[in-house]
């Protein structure tokens, strides 16, 4: 019981500290969200948009799920993204995986029971297509592809359509350095490669 005791007092200190580095913040959080950025990550403790990215909360609008995953059949991805795109109203869409993944690790040595099995169905596609790929190699492709997915997500052809400046990217996180990573994999309204 004293971990959880002990995540309840470091969000006090954490609170007190953000108070006073930044008085206001709060009153301010409340009032308004207006983040820029959707970040589809992983679930991966490890890997915190917020604290990678350097930025306050409420700045980055977040989803995670085991091994970043973008399946337009997802109905929990498709609501935050229509509530991204339409009501938020965000500029960019990240999806971000990370090095030494989980659950592409797990695929790679087939331990992937019940419904774990079945979410992981287009990681392991991407494994049986590269056989000699790495699981770094493997969580590159996969952010590739669901770059890929969003590009040709209904929602987000809608809002191409409508004259949005929605831009997407692809990025990986190094667990062992803390540095991110751009794939070059951007794509926008306008042409196949956003700026």
């Amino acid at each position: 019981m004293t971990d959880i005791a002990q995540l309840l007092r470091n969000n006090i200190a954490w609170a007190e500290r953000v108070e006073r580095d930044h008085p206001g913040f709060f009153r301010k959080l409340e009032r308004q969200h207006k983040p820029k950025f959707l970040w589809i990550g992983c679930a991966d403790s490890r890997v915190p948009a917020d604290q990678l990215t350097g930025v306050m909360p409420g700045e980055v609008f977040v989803h995670r799920n085991i091994a970043n995953q973008v399946i337009n059949t997802d109905m929990n991805l498709m609501c935050v993204l229509q509530y991204a795109i339409d009501v938020l109203r965000v500029e960019h869409i990240i999806v971000c995986g990370h090095s030494r993944c989980g659950g592409i690790e797990a695929v790679m040595r087939g331990t992937t029971p019940g419904v774990l099995d079945h979410w992981l169905e287009s990681v392991r596609r991407l494994v049986e297509a590269h056989p000699e790929a790495d699981v770094d190699d493997i969580g590159q492709l996969n952010v590739r592809h669901g770059v890929e997915s969003l590009a040709h997500n209904v929602l987000v052809r809608r809002a191409w359509s409508r004259g949005r400046r929605l831009l997407l990217h692809g990025w990986f996180y190094s667990i062992a350095n803390g540095r991110l990573q751009d794939l070059g994999v951007s794509r926008g309204p306008q042409s196949e490669n956003a700026p």
